[in-house]
C-alpha cells in the first residue's frame, strides 16, 4: 500500500530518486569507506578515506540549501546517506551526521551574511561542522550549562569548556551555546559561530571510547575567545530555542545512524548462517535461529519507517508547515532506532557465537559502536520525557 501527502513524500515507499540515492551511496560506502572501517576503529584514527570519498562524491552535506552551494536535499535524503554509510563504517557515518547538527543553527536562525559565511565552505567540503552544547557538569540538563559570552563594544569574549563534542579539532566550526544572562537560565543562552582558529581555542586528548573509535571526541575549551558580534547566531538569548529545534530534526540522523548499523549486523550475520554448519546442515536452517533473523529484520523494518515518517516531517517543518509533531517523531526515531540497534547488534553477535566475540569478524565493532546511539544528542531516558510532554494527537 502506497500513499502520498502533500508535500510528495511517499508515505510507504521511498521515491525513485530516494531510491537511486541509495544505490549510489551503498556502492560508495561498500568500495571506499567498508575496507577501512576494521582499521579505522583499531587504530582510533580518524576516516580520512571516508571525509576524502564523501566529499569527492558531494555527500558529505547534502543539507546544505542549494543557494549557499549546496545540493539542498531534503531530510529524508540526508538520512540515507547517513544510513548507508553507518551500515559500512558508524564513525564515518558522523561525518554527514555532525556536519548537519552542526551547521543546522545557523540554516534555522543565522543571519543571510551568517549563512553564506560557513554554510558555502561546508557545502565545497572545506571545513567541518561541529555542535558545542554538553558540558562537564551540564549533560541532560543542558540549559545548566556555565560557559559564558559577555558582550564588548562590537565584539563577544567567550569562556568555559565544552565537553563530548564530535569530531572536535578536525571540524573548522562549531555551533557554541554560551550564557549571555546568567539570572535568565534557558532564556539567557545564545548561539555564537566560532573558529578552530580563533585566538584562545583549544581541545583536550581524544576520549578512549567504547565505540565510534574513528570519530573524535574532546573537549573545547574557550580561553578568552574574542570573536565579532556578527557571529551570533539569531537574537540573544534565543540559543537554548535553536539548539532545541535543531536537536528535533537531526535526532532523526541518529535514528538512521543506527538503522545502518543494525542494517549492516543483519547482513553480516544472514551470511554467516547460511555457510556456517553444525550437525550436519547449515544453522539457519535451525528454527531458533530463523525466529532471531526474523525479530531482527522485523525491529529493523519498524525502526526504519518510524525514521523515515520522522523524516519526512521534518522536511514539512523546515518548509514552514506546522502541526507535524516532529518533536515526539524526532525523538521516538532516535529512541526507537537505537534502542532496536542495540538488540540486533548484540544478537548478531550471539549468531557468529565464539567468532562474533572477536576481532576477527565486524560484528563485536558493530555492537560497540551501536550503543552510544542511546546515549548522545539526548540519552533514551530523556527522548521518553521529550514524548511524554508532546504526545501527538489521535
Amino acid at each position: 500500500m502506497t500513499g502520498r501527502d502533500s508535500s510528495g513524500f511517499d508515505l510507504y515507499t521511498l521515491s525513485e530518486e530516494h531510491q537511486m540515492l541509495r544505490e549510489s551511496i551503498r556502492a560508495l560506502a561498500e568500495a571506499k569507506i567498508a575496507p577501512h572501517a576494521a582499521a579505522v576503529d583499531e587504530e582510533a584514527r580518524f576516516p580520512q578515506e571516508a571525509l576524502d570519498a564523501l566529499v569527492a562524491a558531494d555527500m558529505h552535506a547534502v543539507h546544505v540549501p542549494e543557494e549557499y552551494g549546496g545540493n539542498g536535499a531534503d531530510a529524508v535524503a540526508a538520512a540515507i546517506i547517513v544510513e548507508e554509510v553507518a551500515r559500512a563504517c558508524a564513525s564515518s557515518s558522523l561525518i554527514p551526521a555532525v556536519n548537519k547538527l552542526g551547521s543546522m543553527p545557523v540554516i534555522l536562525s543565522g543571519s543571510e551574511d551568517l549563512k553564506r559565511r560557513y554554510l558555502t565552505p561546508l557545502a565545497q567540503g572545506r571545513a567541518m561542522f561541529s555542535y558545542c552544547l554538553s558540558e562537564p557538569d551540564a549533560g541532560s540538563d543542558a540549559a545548566g550549562m556555565k560557559t559564558r559570552a559577555v558582550r564588548d563594544g562590537d565584539t563577544w569574549v567567550l569562556n568555559g569548556v565544552k565537553r563530548w563534542i564530535t569530531n572536535a579539532g578536525v571540524s573548522e566550526y562549531y555551533t557554541v551555546m554560551a550564557v549571555t544572562d546568567p539570572d535568565a537560565r534557558s532564556k539567557g543562552i545564545s548561539a555564537f559561530v566560532v573558529e578552530k582558529s580563533d585566538e584562545g581555542v583549544s581541545f583536550g586528548a581524544p576520549e578512549k571510547k567504547l565505540g565510534i573509535k574513528g570519530s573524535p571526541t574532546r573537549e573545547v575549551y574557550f580561553d578568552n575567545v574574542r570573536i565579532p558580534a556578527d557571529r551570533i547566531i539569531g537574537e540573544e538569548g534565543t540559543g537554548f530555542a535553536t539548539a532545541m529545534k535543531t536537536l528535533d530534526h537531526t535526532r532523526i540522523t541518529i535514528g538512521a545512524q543506527a538503522i545502518g548499523i543494525a542494517q549492516g549486523a543483519l547482513d553480516y550475520a544472514r551470511g554467516y548462517v547460511a555457510e556456517r554448519r553444525q550437525f550436519g546442515r547449515p544453522i539457519g536452517d535451525f528454527q531458533g535461529v530463523q525466529f532471531m533473523l526474523a525479530d531482527m529484520a522485523m525491529k529493523l523494518e519498524a525502526a526504519r519507517q518510524l525514521t523515515y515518517a520522522a523524516a519526512a516531517r521534518s522536511e514539512r517543518a523546515h518548509r514552514g508547515q506546522k502541526g507535524q509533531d516532529l518533536t515526539f517523531f524526532g525523538a521516538a526515531a532516535k529512541c526507537f532506532a537505537s534502542d532496536v540497534a542495540m538488540e540486533i547488534t548484540t544478537d548478531a553477535v550471539q549468531l557468529l557465537g565464539g567468532y562474533g566475540y572477536t576481532r576477527d569478524y565486524p560484528l563485536e565493532r558493530m555492537m560497540r559502536d551501536a550503543k552510544i546511539t542511546q546515549i548522545y544528542e539526548g540519552t533514551n531516558q530523556i527522548q521518553r520525557i521529550v514524548m511524554a510532554r508532546n504526545l501527538p494527537q489521535g
